[in-house]
């Protein structure tokens, strides 16, 4: 059982705009059989920081429940002032602008456009009204042409969706996350349904995004190798607990034992 929550209210005073810190984070879909036990961490720096793991350790878990995709069981979730695990309604819909999400699946509207697509990280910005009728503004617009000038996909702006290959919907999905100015990123195994050559290509961009906007980006990666790569820092997490906290210089052959269990943890 987790200590009684410091943080009762949706109000916290000393988080700043960039800053994340979970407090004894516990996610249970079913009773009495946690998926995430107790997860502590703090997101204060930019850069990349990657979550490794066996599959069902919680890694997906932990970023949905950041953005409360999921709600979790127990915890805090402190962004931006606000305790995002106490959140509701429009209150939360507000707070959950500033943080952009990149899906596993993409998660386009594959009978729209590319840049309808994009134009749609704007949608917790503009009036229902607008939002319906698809109205945005030339500055909007504009923007989303600049963003797919950065991400490679300005040549298909009035391309469908549906006829774009994975690597191409990613780099959308991305500007998709970009559109709504967050404060912080994450990505659910951004690479897992892409080829090794399109994967590098994909977190080179996030990477370099990351660096312009100077915001902390969170992966949850299944290759070791790409997360050694390019994040500046790794957490790994094993039976819903993170095991380890640090540089990916710092990550040996004993941790990762620890993390995917046992000698044969490559296999």
């Amino acid at each position: 059982m987790t200590e009684p929550s410091k943080y009762q209210g949706s109000e916290i005073q000393s988080v700043t705009d960039h800053s994340l810190d979970i407090r004894n984070l516990t996610k249970e879909y079913t009773r009495g059989v946690p998926v995430l036990q107790s997860v502590s961490v703090s997101i204060e720096a930019n850069g990349i920081t990657a979550i490794i793991g066996p599959s069902g350790t919680g890694k997906s878990t932990l970023i949905r429940c950041i953005n409360r995709l999921i709600d979790p069981t127990e915890g805090d979730i402190l962004f931006r002032g606000k305790n995002l695990a106490k959140l509701y309604g429009r209150e939360l819909r507000f707070a959950r602008r500033h943080i952009g999400m990149v899906f596993q699946e993409y998660n386009l509207v594959e009978r729209l456009s590319v840049m309808e697509n994009v134009l749609s990280g704007r949608l917790g910005y503009v009036s229902a009204w607008r939002a319906w009728m698809r109205k945005f503004s030339a500055e909007d617009v504009g923007r989303a042409f600049g963003l797919l000038e950065q991400v490679g996909m300005a040549d298909f702006a009035n391309q469908r969706a549906d006829a774009l290959s994975g690597g191409q919907r990613q780099r959308v999905s991305i500007a998709r996350a970009l559109m709504q100015s967050p404060a912080l990123l994450l990505a659910d195994e951004p690479t897992s349904s892409l080829d090794p050559r399109t994967s590098v290509e994909i977190l080179e961009l996030m990477t370099n995004q990351a660096k312009n906007l100077e915001i902390p980006v969170m992966i949850n990666i299944h290759d070791v190798s790409l997360a050694q790569r390019f994040a500046d820092r790794v957490l790994g997490m094993a039976n819903g607990k993170i095991v380890f906290d640090g540089s990916p210089s710092e990550l040996n052959e004993e941790h990762l034992k620890t993390i995917y269990g046992g000698q044969g943890w490559m296999s």
